[in-house]
């Protein structure tokens, strides 16, 4: 599967949700969309679900356009947080309805992960807690088995046993019936194991797209004595810095050589990884330590 979005914009009213987003994905990998509250994640989500449609720019899936595409609407899921609260139905009905629309759809799968998160089948859905009916959407995101599956923060009110049946259940889907992945979350601590790539919206804007890997080597902490920390990454982009007596901690953004590396090592400086979340909390904040607003530039 591929989508690219070409300057893909959306507006509601004088409001820009998305500005002139620019991205390709493809393959059968899980792709961790991240951004803070009201960055744009669930307009973009929406819009490659065909749930809604541009203002302006190009969408495609699979080099077509998907906005009422019979053929690629069926290729998509979408799992969010849903109202269940006027819904009368219980589990059992509802899986039946969804298994009509969505030709991938493995029941006895369904069924295991029903048992697995000890769902009641005969319960009206709206009478299960927030956790229950989160792991109700889980099952249907993973056993509609679509070759592009969108989970937008699926796990809220999920307890953490829950959340690590839903994660191990993705990998092993992963393994059996691979297929493209889109995550969004704010438990990025939490599941940024599960992440091939990542993709950064901030304001509407796409701040990355990066191979995880590859980003995560981007980002580094230097911490040792305050006058040689503050020689070694003067000319490095610094995102946040803490210090305590004589003592000073910098994370810089931006891959350090293997030279510079062995420099630091040499001078004494403890050179460690910087998790995804701290690089996702400095890359998004308002402005930095000096009044200003934090670019990647």
């Amino acid at each position: 599967m591929n989508i690219k979005c070409d300057q893909l914009t959306l507006t509601y009213g004088n409001h820009v949700a998305l500005d002139n987003i620019n991205f390709e994905i493809q393959g059968e990998k899980i792709y961790g969309l991240l951004g803070r509250n009201g960055a744009g994640k669930t307009s973009l989500l929406s819009i490659i679900a065909s749930f809604r449609k541009q203002t302006a720019g190009t969408i495609t899936i699979n080099g077509e356009k998907p906005f009422e595409n019979a053929k690629i609407m069926e290729q998509v899921v979408f799992m969010y947080s849903k109202d269940y609260s006027e819904e009368s139905e219980n589990i059992q009905s509802i899986l039946q309805d969804v298994q009509r629309y969505r030709p991938n759809f493995d029941k006895d799968y369904a069924e295991y992960l029903i048992d697995r998160f000890q769902l009641d089948l005969k319960k009206p859905i709206k009478k299960l807690s927030k956790g229950m009916q989160s792991a109700f959407n889980v099952t249907i995101g993973l056993a509609s088995r679509a070759p592009i599956t969108i989970l937008d923060e699926v796990y809220l009110g999920m307890d953490a046993p829950s959340r690590d049946i839903f994660y191990k259940e993705l990998l092993q889907e992963q393994e059996r019936h691979p297929r493209m992945f889109i995550l969004s979350t704010h438990l990025v601590s939490e599941m940024e194991y599960l992440f091939d790539e990542v993709i950064l919206i901030n304001k509407g804007k796409l701040l990355l797209h990066e191979d995880f890997d590859t980003l995560v080597s981007k980002g580094a902490t230097i911490t040792g004595d305050k006058e040689i920390i503050d020689d070694f990454v003067r000319s490095k982009k610094c995102i946040n810095e803490q210090q305590l007596g004589g003592t000073k901690s910098v994370m810089i953004f931006g891959e350090l050589t293997e030279e510079e590396r062995n420099d630091a090592i040499d001078r004494g400086l403890e050179v460690t990884p910087v998790p995804l979340q701290d690089l996702f909390i400095h890359l998004t904040k308002e402005e930095d330590a000096n009044g200003t607003e934090s670019r990647l530039s």
